[in-house]
């Protein structure tokens, strides 16, 4: 078996998106009304290409050229932003991703909080998120970022070994990532996190780690584990013909190393991939972590597994992802409303990518939807499920049958195959319902082996509707072979 089908970040994916006709972005602007939405920027610029990216991204692009791109940003939020007002949206959140976001000069990074926010309206207490690589992230940039507000700054290492970072084809060594961490953690921003891949032709158990432990000792928020993916489009599917070799089991035995450690060091695990400092849990000056007693009632350790010692261990607060909604700026990003899901055409090689850039810096009406999907209720469903099973708490089970009418076991007997074969468990804790009143809720939760396997186990989830446009799009598209995500 091999536990690394897809990654199942989504659903569904852009390759089962097609051509869309007659969809207007103000028919759909009151999925948008009022506050609690989500505003995602693409930025898809990087200084180079790393050798497993399979996003919309570009080299090679001047500062003329990446103001020209901006040029279009500023018409699509200007066309935007009357057709949302009479429907009174306000974000909650802005997202910056790419690409590479920091590689846009300190003008241009200026520009774009600006024209964003001068324009489009925002809740009080606005999060704002955004992407940095070590060779891009600056005293200067970091300075803008927590003058506008950043909440949080995700930073790509991947890995402390040079080695490693070689055969990922990532521009930065070892060092420099040590140094473009160590600034950022001197600017206090609410929460930083680190990307770290595992499964890397050559790596080991120790060198993993070793990583690991790096990456912890600078006292880091949250660590995301991702295991290597290949897919077409990337620079190394190249090296997969030529006798790059991909171990998923030994990608597993390393997972389960990391996961180990890093829950011993005081990290929650929310999913597969993120890894959180518990509040239960502290840094002392030696960067040992030690328990913090917590107080009677505190909420944070209310709830949760019990840890070796008999105590409970800290478990993250539900939230409902299943209807959230997001509109995406720029080329590149998704926008979700409802049951309407639209993006620019998915491309990842170079060529397919510039071609998709200039269509969107020569669009004249933004408001018009041209490629996407719209959602049966059968996928909105199974987007619901697939949404909450692979991370924590988990598939709220009476909030599926408030609002779908029927169990989810009952639509997805394959559940109930699942929980016989210990990947889930019913797990009662407090929840909020739908109308927002507390009660106790059930959630189906993946065990420690069902996050293991999370991306074996999500895929099956998947339609055969979906899979046959997912499938169709890899049959005109395919030029080799490897993992895919």
């Amino acid at each position: 078996m091999d536990p690394y089908i897809q990654y199942m970040y989504s659903y569904p994916h852009k390759t089962a998106y097609g051509p869309l006709t007659g969809i207007s972005l103000k028919d759909y602007g009151g999925q948008l009304a009022g506050p609690g939405h989500g505003l995602y920027l693409h930025i898809p610029f990087c200084q180079t290409k790393c050798g497993y990216c399979d996003l919309f991204s570009v080299t090679g692009q001047s500062r003329e050229g990446i103001d020209r791109y901006l040029d279009a940003v500023e018409r699509q939020i200007l066309q935007y932003a009357p057709a949302l007002k009479p429907f009174q949206t306000r974000f909650s959140d802005l997202t910056i991703g790419g690409g590479t976001p920091l590689l846009l000069s300190e003008a241009q990074l200026e520009r774009v909080f600006s024209m964003i926010f001068t324009h489009l309206p925002f809740e009080e207490g606005r999060e704002i998120v955004i992407e940095t690589a070590p060779a891009q992230t600056t005293t200067e940039k970091l300075n803008i970022l927590k003058e506008v507000g950043v909440t949080r700054v995700s930073m790509g290492v991947q890995s402390f070994f040079d080695e490693e970072l070689k055969t990922l084809k990532r521009q930065h060594l070892a060092d420099c990532a040590r140094r473009a961490l160590a600034l950022l953690m001197t600017f206090a921003f609410p929460c930083v996190n680190v990307d770290l891949i595992y499964g890397i032709p050559g790596q080991t158990v120790k060198t993993l780690l070793a990583s690991v432990e790096e990456a912890v000792s600078f006292g880091v928020d949250e660590i995301f584990l991702y295991p290597l993916y290949i897919k077409h489009g990337a620079r190394l599917e190249r090296e997969l013909v030529r006798g790059l070799y991909l171990d998923p089991e030994k990608a597993l035995l390393q997972y389960r190393e990391a996961a180990a450690l890093l829950r011993a060091k005081g990290f929650r695990q929310d999913s597969m991939r993120r890894f959180v400092r518990a509040k239960g849990f502290r840094q002392d000056p030696m960067r040992r972590f030690v328990r913090i007693e917590a107080s009677k009632g505190d909420p944070a350790v209310t709830h949760g597994e019990m840890d070796r010692m008999g105590r409970r261990a800290e478990t993250r607060s539900f939230a409902d992802c299943g209807f959230g909604t997001s509109l995406a700026l720029g080329c590149g990003g998704r926008s979700y409303l409802g049951g309407l899901h639209f993006c620019t055409p998915y491309e990842v090689t170079r060529q397919g990518c510039l071609a998709q850039l200039r269509r969107f810096e020569e669009t004249e009406d933004y408001l018009q939807i041209r490629h996407g999907i719209l959602l049966s209720e059968e996928e909105i469903k199974r987007r619901y499920v697939i949404r909450h099973l692979l991370i924590r708490p988990g598939l709220p089970m009476e909030q599926y049958r408030a609002h779908f009418g029927t169990g989810a076991t009952e639509d997805f007997p394959l559940l109930k195959d699942w929980v016989g074969e210990g990947y889930l468990v019913l797990d009662g804790q407090e929840g909020a319902a739908a109308d927002g009143d507390t009660h106790e809720e059930t959630f189906l939760a993946l065990t420690d082996e069902g996050l293991a396997l999370s991306d074996y186990l999500g895929p099956q989830l998947i339609s055969p509707a979906i899979r046959g446009r997912m499938e169709a799009w890899e049959e005109k598209n395919r030029g080799g072979s490897g993992r895919t995500g």
